[in-house]
């Protein structure tokens, strides 16, 4: 038996639509093993599924019968810290993490950017899938199969506050709320930004984060899909934020802070109780340099 380790990803960073994207120090753990039938569990009471139709079981035949090796199923088992459908990368890391369990299996046939293609297709975008391979902040491209891409490894004098609502937001429903078309100038608009944000959180410019983080690509048509957003982001820029977010398609917001300022996630979650938004979580998140990794045999 061997345990994958995955971290949660946090997609877009406001200007970067299904281009940019980082790995935080949140984590899902799954447990694998060949074996003759499927035997899947959760080890932590979160619902999942446990046949065939299970992503991380799906992911790993994906990469079994693709290096033409037959597989008549698998023991699995499943810790779920990344909570489902919040914009957090949870689907990312069923896949990442079968892809990178199975082929630890197989003896490791297929290369990390083998395995970076393989589920950036498999997931449609490579915003998440990529930094939870790779870890650190990641620019990624996915053309016809293959995902080019840039890693960055940031600093760890930042702090990302995960702000989670006590409701799930389905990508599709999220993308469904999105224009088909948009305006030239919103497009300059965002490649702009999207720009000073890679080189803000690298170069350790986090003055210019909140103008990065500014879009006009999704968040305007995805804030009305969350109730209390308008009001937490408000909140966390009175409390010094230097930005704030949708992580993926949300529900989750995403703050960036100073790691110094300790006072922040005690003010946000009085806030937030303010607001009458008590069963919100707060999660106090550092990024993470390394992706996914097999932990032990």
């Amino acid at each position: 038996m061997i345990k994958v380790q995955i971290p949660a990803t946090s997609a877009n960073i406001g200007s970067g639509f299904d281009s940019l994207g980082l790995a935080v120090s949140m984590y899902n753990y799954i447990e694998m093993e060949e074996s003759d039938h499927i035997d899947i569990q959760s080890m932590d009471g979160i619902i999942i599924p446990t046949d065939q139709n299970n992503l991380v079981y799906q992911s790993a035949k994906y990469i079994y019968d693709l290096c033409g090796k037959p597989l008549h199923g698998m023991t699995i088992r499943q810790i779920n810290n990344i909570p489902m459908a919040r914009g957090l990368g949870s689907s990312s890391a069923c896949i990442v993490g079968g892809i990178v369990g199975a082929n630890y299996l197989l003896g490791s046939p297929l290369a990390q950017k083998d395995l970076v293609n393989i589920a950036a297709t498999m997931e449609g975008h490579p915003d998440n899938s990529t930094p939870a391979l790779l870890g650190g902040l990641v620019t990624a491209v996915l053309e016809k199969g293959k995902v080019h891409y840039v890693k960055q490894a940031i600093a760890h004098d930042l702090r990302f506050v995960a702000i989670v609502p006590d409701f799930e937001l389905k990508t599709s429903f999220a993308r469904a709320a999105l224009p088909r078309d948009i305006a030239h100038g919103d497009a300059v608009f965002n490649l702009s930004r999207a720009a000073l944000m890679s080189v803000s959180l690298y170069s350790g410019n986090y003055h210019n984060l909140k103008v990065a983080c500014d879009d006009r690509l999704h968040q305007p048509y995805r804030l009305s899909l969350i109730n209390g957003a308008h009001e937490v982001f408000d909140a966390a820029y009175q409390n010094g934020a230097y930005a704030i977010y949708i992580s993926g398609a949300g529900s989750t917001l995403m703050a960036i802070v100073n790691s110094e300022k300790e006072t922040f996630v005690p003010q946000m979650r009085a806030e937030l109780d303010a607001l009458g938004l008590t069963k919100w979580q707060v999660h106090d998140l550092s990024i993470t340099n390394v992706g996914a990794r097999v932990l032990e045999n």
